[in-house]
């Protein structure tokens, strides 16, 4: 991975074979990045994306591998109880034109990953809500 921040804009490069949310924490924390916008597209080999289940208050992860084009990677980056915490949603499709995604909890880069995290001047932290089983915003 290479990077560099223009002011409040970080552009990052990610390399075959990194794992892009543990190269987001690592540019996050290089560069103390308390609240953020994530964007990206690229390619991925395999990835786990899951859907959250209101009732049971739970993720369904599925796992998938082959060549993917990320459409659509984007997310925040804030705070959890004054820790490093993201939330990112990846859709990626297939050579035949489908598409696939949801909440994104591990991709591998096949080929290249272009992201673009946009720096926020501020902080919001999250707090669990029982009600909806999720880390909420917290204003």
């Amino acid at each position: 991975m290479e990077y560099r921040r223009f002011e409040n804009t970080i552009i990052a490069r990610l390399d075959r074979g990194e794992e892009i949310t543990e190269q987001v924490r690592r540019i996050a924390e290089r560069e103390n990045v308390k609240l953020a916008a994530v964007n990206a597209l690229g390619a991925v080999g395999e990835f786990t994306v899951g859907v959250f289940d209101v009732g049971q208050k739970k993720y369904f992860a599925r796992e998938f591998t082959g060549y993917y084009e990320i459409v659509s990677l984007h997310g925040t980056i804030n705070t959890f109880n004054g820790e490093y915490y993201s939330h990112l949603h990846m859709s990626a499709g297939t050579v035949e034109g489908a598409l696939v995604g949801g909440h994104l909890n591990r991709a591998v880069v096949s080929a290249t990953c272009e992201m673009v995290i946009t720096v926020i001047d501020g902080r919001v932290d999250r707090r669990y809500d029982d009600a909806v089983g999720l880390n909420v915003f917290e204003f």
